[in-house]
């Protein structure tokens, strides 16, 4: 039961702790590591280089990080729109795109939060999504969002999608921005008329934004949340305001517009009776 649609990790700083892809790596699922030229020899010394592709220096060239300010990173953007490019080129119609620093996956059935050992939830979730017309993103909510005494729909529609993102290939649309690259999507895609599906039967174990050294912790983070706050106001000014949370200021996106967003079925749909466990089954945890 594993994903049919191309997985590709975006990675940079990170090839001595590698959590993404130990975790496919141990579930068996292929998959692939896009990451910078100048630290492909850092990452062949630590894993198996048939996973990796090098990012051509056009996609950093080309992108729009929606700002003339010079700075010295524009975030991971350049590197998920060449992976949607490489995905295309192998005849794909959606790919994956995930963060470097997921340790795990897992699945919440009636508020309990048990980890996979496989991906069957990557596959029961493309399922899932191929039965619509429309859906434009769909990924995997965080588990730390996700509290057994609260209780939660299965997924939500048209909200962001973050870290873990399943992308349909032939969106007009390509990623964009220095900040906030996801919400910018996200909001594209909804704008467009497309639905978008966060799923909390299905999660993902993201470690906390600048808990790890690389990806974008030093070039972005760093900076405080002001720029970035500012720039995705100025993006989409029409449901985005600034607010203070936690000693600093945040942005607050409005997605109420898009509840008119409507899932549509694909004309013929038949829709298997029963329950799919996808090969899952409950077990105790054995500790060595």
């Amino acid at each position: 039961m594993n994903p049919r649609y191309p997985i590709y990790i975006v990675s940079k700083g990170r090839w001595e702790k590698r959590l993404t892809s130990d975790c496919l790596e141990r579930y068996g699922v292929s998959y692939q590591m896009v990451v910078e030229p100048q630290e492909y020899d850092d990452y062949a010394r630590m894993m198996n280089p048939e996973r990796l592709l090098v990012l051509p220096q056009k996609y950093h060239d080309e992108y729009d990080p929606c700002t003339d300010v010079p700075h010295g990173s524009n975030g991971s953007g350049a590197a998920r729109n060449f992976c949607w490019d490489h995905a295309i080129s192998i005849g794909a119609t959606s790919h994956w795109v995930l963060d470097d620093n997921i340790r795990a996956f897992g699945r919440l059935n009636r508020n309990r939060y048990d980890r996979v050992s496989s991906g069957a939830t990557f596959c029961a979730a493309e399922d899932f999504v191929d039965r619509y017309e429309n859906v434009g993103l769909s990924g995997f909510n965080y588990e730390f969002f996700a509290k057994e005494r609260q209780r939660l729909p299965p997924f939500i529609l048209n909200t962001r999608i973050y870290s873990c993102l399943l992308v349909r290939n032939d969106l007009p649309f390509r990623w964009r921005s220095r900040y906030n690259e996801d919400t910018d999507l996200s909001l594209r895609v909804l704008k467009a008329g497309f639905c978008t599906v966060q799923f909390n039967a299905f999660l993902q174990e993201k470690m906390a934004t600048q808990s790890m050294k690389g990806g974008n912790t030093e070039a972005l983070y760093a900076e405080g949340t002001r720029l970035k706050s500012e720039m995705i106001r100025d993006l989409h000014p029409d449901v985005t305001r600034l607010t203070w949370r936690f000693g600093r200021i945040h942005h607050y996106v409005n997605y109420r517009p898009f509840r008119r967003n409507k899932l549509i079925k694909k004309r013929g749909l038949v829709v298997p009776s029963g329950v799919n466990n996808y090969g899952m089954e409950l077990r105790e945890k054995v500790e060595s």
